[in-house]
């Protein structure tokens, strides 16, 4: 079977493509720093611990390894913090990354599948939004993302071996069915993850950044993605590759949303707990509505999604959060 080189594979989302690419019998190994993840979240395969910026520890990892594909999912995901410390974004997302396929050519890796995110789009014109669709990032984060696609397009134009599929997440959320995985951030900033907390106690109130929108409810809307229906867009598309696919771009996302508000009364249904909340002012760089136009998944990968339903998702999270401490 094909060995894989997972960049982040100790984090939320890089463990979960971990799993599904141990389960079906795939060669892999992780390569982590650790700054977000955790070694426990490995659950197949070795880890190495070292940095993307660390040049000859990537470089000894790939030649020893010899990945037949590389999947990177090492990034800072915090929108927030990025309109505070662009800089820090601009380095590991856009910077790290360069390093990484500079690295993977120079050792002859051709294949590439991309953890990117639908914060390229900004505010969309149109919503459900397509891969067609303007790319204006409001905030460095989906900056730091726009400039690897970019880095990825011109390389594969320019480059006719070398080929990858970069994969839009909208709001992935939920755990892995048998609880063995979930979100371990140390502060959180994903509305459902907050939203168990509060429930449990370890919040002392949620709050809702912004109930002014031109929304039905004035709150923002969002594409709520279960993590293992996104751990599944990842093995088609490394079979698509695998199969000789062109490089392509493809939004990751059910195709219909839900308010901040909606989500907040589900969370109160599964969980049982009537948790406060408060509303906050607006963070900057948030988009009022942002949702998938999924179509291109589903057509040229042939998914189906298993798991979309909101209260399905939050209770795999909330059955997760209860046994952290």
């Amino acid at each position: 079977m094909e060995r894989i080189l997972v960049t982040g594979g100790a984090g939320y989302i890089g463990s979960h493509i971990v799993k599904d690419l141990g389960e079906k019998g795939y060669d892999v190994l992780t390569y982590d720093n650790l700054s977000s993840g955790n070694k426990w979240a490995v659950l197949y395969g070795d880890l190495v611990v070292a940095d993307l910026a660390d040049r000859v520890a990537l470089e000894k990892t790939i030649q020893e390894f010899k990945p037949d594909a590389i999947m990177h999912f090492a990034a800072h995901i915090i929108v927030s913090e990025s309109v505070r410390d662009p800089l820090k974004y601009y380095i590991n997302n856009s910077v790290n990354t360069i390093n990484l396929i500079e690295t993977m050519r120079r050792c002859s890796v051709n294949r590439f599948i991309f953890s990117s995110t639908a914060a390229v789009y900004g505010i969309p014109e149109r919503v459900p939004v397509d891969e067609e669709s303007p790319l204006l990032p409001i905030n460095p984060y989906g900056a730091s993302k726009f400039v690897t696609e970019l880095v990825l397009r011109d390389l594969a134009g320019a480059q006719s071996d070398f080929r990858y599929v970069a994969l839009r997440y909208f709001n992935v959320a939920g755990a892995d069915q048998r609880g063995r995985i979930g979100q371990a951030y140390k502060e959180s900033t994903h509305l459902i993850t907050r939203a168990l907390k509060t429930a449990k106690g370890e919040l002392a109130q949620l709050e809702i950044f912004g109930t002014d929108y031109l929304t039905p409810d004035g709150t923002c809307i969002r594409d709520y993605i279960h993590v293992e229906d996104l751990a599944d867009t990842h093995l088609l598309a490394l079979d698509y590759l695998f199969e000789g696919g062109r490089s392509e771009v493809v939004n990751c996302g059910y195709g219909h949303g839900y308010s901040v508000k909606e989500v907040i009364e589900t969370s109160k249904k599964v969980t049982g707990k009537d948790f406060p909340v408060r509303s906050a002012p607006r963070r900057p760089g948030d988009p009022p509505v942002l949702v998938a136009d999924s179509s291109k998944l589903r057509k040229m990968l042939g998914w189906e999604p298993r798991h979309d339903d909101l209260a399905y998702i939050i209770r795999t999270a909330w059955e997760w959060e209860k046994k952290q401490r």
